[in-house]
């Protein structure tokens, strides 16, 4: 439980914003520049709190070097409330503008629902095999809702785990 100091010097349960606002901070210190992400869970603990919260979908990048230190966070495509239009050649131009190594893909489903539908799974695989072209490897797709599903831990989609 989170507390707030009212002006009367008293200790009182935060409000839910106070909550929220204070996990984006945490997570975006996770997601700076040379942070390390050791794991799906801590992939997962990073991204989440940046695509709860969009009442549409949101398609993004934790783009990392070869020792999996993040190089950025980029939410990189906006979509309606139940799909998101993904164009591989931007992940790819992405990926080589900031000399990505690996690549973390998330997307949150306003729904609440956090499993990966088939064209999830679709779009997953066909990035791999693209980004793989260009020695970028696809190490897991984190689907956010009301929990998160990491398809790499879950064998969804043939991946390297962190």
């Amino acid at each position: 439980m989170l507390y707030v100091q009212d002006p009367k010097g008293q200790y009182l349960p935060a409000p839910k914003e106070v909550i929220f606002s204070a996990a984006r901070r945490l997570s975006g210190s996770r997601l700076r520049r040379g942070a390390m992400i050791e794991s799906s869970q801590s992939a997962r603990f990073a991204i989440q709190q940046k695509l709860i919260g969009y009442q549409c979908e949101m398609f993004a990048c934790l783009f990392l070097d070869s020792t999996h230190r993040v190089l950025a966070f980029k939410e990189m495509f906006r979509g309606s409330v139940s799909r998101a239009t993904v164009h591989p050649r931007e992940v790819v131009k992405e990926a080589l503008q900031l000399n990505a190594s690996a690549v973390v893909f998330a997307h949150n489903h306003p729904s609440g629902a956090s499993e990966p539908s088939k064209n999830d799974i679709e779009l997953t695989e066909k990035l791999a095999k693209i980004l793989l072209v260009v020695d970028v490897i696809v190490l897991d797709h984190l689907i956010i809702g009301e929990s998160v599903t990491s398809m790499a831990d879950e064998g969804v989609f043939s991946s390297l785990n962190l």
